[in-house]
């Protein structure tokens, strides 16, 4: 098998499912160099930072030079990188094909849909992570999910846990995963679930939210919550429910993304869409105190898969393009 070399396009390196993407590429012994969009976007809890267009506008210079650098594929991910992977493929020195992957928040509440779209569509190929987003865009694309490093992302012992995030060991949590200043994620619904709750099952529960934390931290939080809350208006993944199946950690969660496919067997694990619902079934999960039973049900979700479909992928662009 002959090495490649990509050109990774991303608004934001650090988020966990990107950096699993990145892991099963080199899996297959493909070299990647990630150029990222200058400036921060990143939700804080009580505000979200956001680049500007002099960001972008910087970034289009970065790419072009970087292009030159002799790669065989430019992968764009996020819609809005698909501008400076289309200019990178199109230089007449370079030649790329171009990859483009979706996350999710291209087509649902997005002002810049219109200026992503015609960019996108010129994509070589074009790569969603769930069957809901393919229903959303009106190009071919592949399913390919986000893979969960299945090594990291384990059941570990809940008081073990809480003494390495720094949580009282005897009290009851949920955690509601994302920055509270995100509107789509909703957290003033997640505060009157809890809020109810705690008036259903006569205790105290504890509503933490948990946001831009180390990836490596990420499996001791949710280890150390009894259950995480999900209260999207709409979302794509989410990611964090099938880390949280990863760990055998119950979820509660609306019906949006690809949630239902993943929690639709799993045990001691509830979807439902209305405040009054989402009240009862995490009353449920907590007076229960069992764990979830999900993580062998998702193993196809690994590393090592990704990497092998994302291969075939860029396999076929390269041979296309010598036909």
């Amino acid at each position: 098998m002959s090495s490649l070399h990509v050109l990774s396009l991303t608004t934001t390196d650090w988020r966990s499912f990107y950096e699993s993407q990145i892991a099963a590429l080199k899996s297959k012994g493909i070299e990647v160099t990630t150029l990222s969009v200058p400036g921060d976007h990143r939700a804080l809890d009580d505000e979200v930072r956001r680049r500007t267009p002099v960001d972008y506008f910087r970034y289009l210079p970065q790419v072009l030079r970087e292009a030159a650098n002799g790669y065989d594929i430019v992968h764009a991910n996020y819609g809005l990188t698909a501008p400076f992977a289309a200019a990178a493929s199109a230089l007449p020195t370079t030649d790329l094909p171009f990859v483009c992957t979706l996350w999710g928040g291209e087509y649902v509440g997005n002002r810049y849909t219109s200026v992503m779209e015609p960019f996108v569509s010129r994509a070589d190929r074009i790569i969603v992570p769930s069957n809901v987003m393919a229903d959303r865009i009106d190009h071919p694309c592949e399913v390919i999910p986000f893979p969960i490093d299945m090594e990291l992302f384990r059941p570990i012992p809940r008081e073990e846990a809480r003494r390495y995030v720094g949580w009282e060991t005897d009290e009851r949590v949920v955690i509601f995963p994302y920055a509270p200043s995100r509107d789509e994620k909703n957290y003033p619904l997640a505060k009157r679930v809890v809020d109810g709750v705690e008036d259903d099952i006569e205790d105290d529960v504890t509503l933490r939210t948990v946001a831009n934390q180390p990836y490596v931290d990420v499996p001791y939080y949710l280890n150390a919550a009894d259950a995480v809350l999900i209260t999207s208006r709409y979302e794509s993944g989410p990611m964090t429910v099938k880390e949280a199946t990863a760990c055998n950690v119950p979820v509660v969660s609306r019906d949006v993304g690809f949630v239902r496919e993943v929690l639709e067997s799993v045990s001691n694990s509830y979807v439902a869409d209305d405040e009054r619902a989402l009240r009862s079934r995490l009353a449920t999960v907590l007076e229960s105190g069992d764990p979830a039973d999900g993580r062998e049900r998702i193993r196809d979700n690994s590393i090592h898969a990704m990497g092998a479909r994302l291969r075939d992928v860029y396999d076929n662009c390269l041979e296309a393009e010598t036909t």
